[in-house]
């Protein structure tokens, strides 16, 4: 049985907690979040608290907060004995200094507090100090994902950059596309066979192969009715730079 708290009561630490709770050799001891109203989905399940000074005894502590509080919360764990672990993709293992044992437990995927996520398909990046506490780790993971990988900080850092622009870039052009729709009077409902097919496509094509498009093929007269059609600036110079990387990628295969 491992026996484990969480710091933080935010998406991550919800979806951690479902996840867990589900599996019979694991226990939550402990839920500590600053935020009443978030802490209020643990209550009656498990012992809760807003004060970070009053800590259970646990295996493992995981820290599921925004980046910039972890070297605020991290230092309450000092004195424990159990493993101390942050989720986050882009900070580093350095910030968990001042515990003698740490790791990263990242779980990379997009949460939104409404919607369920199915753990087993979701990847778990980790990172330890020793062996042993990597062995406590994995098995941690594996409890509750099928995708479980040991990734430096090196490669974690450069692994969220490639998140970013895959997930919150791309969703970004899913909102301006919404954007254009709802202006001319458009249902968004029209676009999303298309969203979900280009999604579908890199099961079975690498993104070099699946791009499609006016730019790719160097379709210049409607690149420019698209500019011409493009009333607010900031999306003009989107479309100009997005329009100019494709063409640059393919320029040496037309």
């Amino acid at each position: 049985m491992i026996s484990i708290s969480i710091l933080g009561s935010g998406n991550v630490a919800k979806h951690l907690w479902d996840a867990f709770l589900a599996q019979k050799e694991v226990t939550v001891n402990q839920v500590i979040g600053r935020n009443p109203n978030t802490l209020a989905h643990f209550a009656g399940k498990t012992n809760t608290s807003q004060n970070f000074e009053s800590f259970m005894d646990a295996d493992v502590y995981i820290i599921a907060v925004s980046d910039d509080a972890i070297p605020e919360v991290s230092p309450y764990l000092k004195n424990k004995g159990g493993l101390v672990v942050h989720t986050s993709g882009s900070v580093s293992l350095d910030v968990l200094a001042d515990n003698p044992r740490a790791g990263i437990f990242y779980p990379l995927q997009t949460f939104t507090k409404t919607q369920h996520a199915d753990f087993k398909e979701v990847p778990i990046c980790l990172e330890t100090k020793t062996e042993a506490d990597g062995q406590l780790l994995h098995t941690l993971a594996s409890l509750i994902s099928d995708r479980v990988y040991f990734v430096d900080f090196e490669q974690r850092k450069k692994l969220h950059l490639a998140a970013v622009f895959a997930n919150n870039f791309s969703n970004h052009m899913f909102h301006i596309a919404h954007e254009i729709c709802e202006k001319n009077n458009l249902s968004f409902d029209i676009l999303k066979p298309l969203i979900l097919e280009t999604s579908k496509k890199i099961e079975r094509l690498s993104p070099y192969e699946s791009q499609t498009g006016p730019a790719r093929r160097k379709d210049t007269g409607t690149l420019q009715k698209h500019i011409n059609l493009i009333k607010e600036e900031n999306q003009k110079e989107i479309y100009r730079l997005l329009s100019r990387s494709i063409q640059q990628t393919y320029g040496k295969k037309l």
